[in-house]
Parts: structure tokens; sequence; C-alpha cells
């Protein structure tokens, strides 16, 4: 009875974790993804690149001297991880956006960045306004991958490479490099197939 027990627990978990990341709204969490590396790659640039940053570490002159080791401040680990903290504010500036050509929806930002020549409001006739409801969508949705994608996000842009809104934001590259549900995975699915016997009750 408690082997059967245990066995319709496993399985039920193991379906409600497959069922609950299959359930996410591929426009939302996509439009989400490249909003964050939108964002991160107009931050990094409005930053000097002549700025280092100290990270602790040090190296040996050949005269023997010492000298602090610095990375250049943009994308150092230590100011991408201070924009994810605050990137997903900047998603009360984007809204669903339907092309008229292909009928595709997904979020893009409205907000200008710039008063100037270039910077104002774009064509507004295709984007879709629902309210605070959609903002705070979008800002989960944000969040949720920041947390997820963390370190990848941090990894990614720290090396200046091209292609950073493919490596990140692909459905597959979200999916492999979610954290969370894959560490449940981890441990639920082997204990299914492992004997009663293993299990022990006190």
């Amino acid at each position: 009875m408690a082997s059967w027990i245990i066995q319709m627990v496993v399985m039920m978990m193991s379906v409600f974790i497959k069922t609950s990341h299959g359930k996410r709204d591929q426009v939302l969490y996509c439009s989400a993804c490249r909003a964050i590396v939108d964002e991160l790659n107009y931050s990094i640039s409005q930053v000097d690149p002549r700025k280092t940053i100290d990270i602790g570490g040090f190296r040996v002159n050949p005269d023997g001297s010492v000298k602090n080791k610095q990375v250049p401040l943009a994308r150092s680990e230590t100011h991408l991880g201070e924009l994810l903290e605050e990137v997903c504010k900047s998603m009360s500036d984007y809204a669903l956006y339907l092309d008229p050509n292909t009928q595709q929806k997904q979020y893009r930002r409205f907000a200008p960045r710039s008063t100037g020549a270039d910077g104002g409001f774009p064509d507004l006739k295709n984007f879709q306004f629902d309210g605070p409801e959609a903002s705070t969508g979008l800002t989960f949705a944000c969040e949720t991958l920041v947390e997820e994608l963390e370190d990848a996000i941090i990894s990614t842009f720290s090396k200046k490479a091209d292609g950073v809104e493919e490596q990140l934001c692909s459905s597959d590259t979200r999916r492999q490099k979610s954290i969370n549900n894959d560490e449940l995975e981890t441990i639920i699915y082997p204990l299914y197939f492992l004997p009663f016997s293993t299990f022990s009750f006190v």
C-alpha cells in the first residue's frame, strides 16, 4: 500500500513539473528574454569603455611591484549583476505588438530612451495597451528568467560574444537552463524507479 502511494505521489509531482513548465506563454517569455538582452546591451553601451573595476586579484610586475587586477567595468560580473537587479523595471516600457504583415505577436519597447530627433515615440497603432496587467505579466516573466538564467546571462555577456539573443532566448536554451525545474526533475525521476525496499519508514 505504502509503495503504491509513493509511486503515485512521485508520478503526480513529475507530471506537475512537466505541465507547469509547458504552460508558459511562449510569446511572453520569448519577448521578456529578448527585452532583457536589449536592455542589457543598451546599458552596457552607455558605460565609458575606459572605466575599469578592481576584481580583487593581483599580479606581480617584472620589477616585483604588485598591481591589482582590473577588468572593464561594463562587462564585469559585478556590473552585470547590478544591471540584472534593475532590468525588469524596464518592462513597463514594453507593450504587445501585432506585426501588420505577419500577424505575429511579441512585446516591443514603445517608450523612447531619449528625446532627440531619433528618440521619439514609434508609431503606436500596432501596439496593444491592455493596462497594468500586461506590464505585470512581462515583469513577472522577466524576473523568472533572470532568476533561472542569471549565471548564463552573466557568462554570455561577459564574453562580449555575438549572437547573445540567439544563445539565451531560444526556447530550447531556456528550457535546458531552467535551474529550478531541472534540479527537481533530477531528484524526482530517479526516485520513481527505485524499489520499495529502498525506502525506510520510521
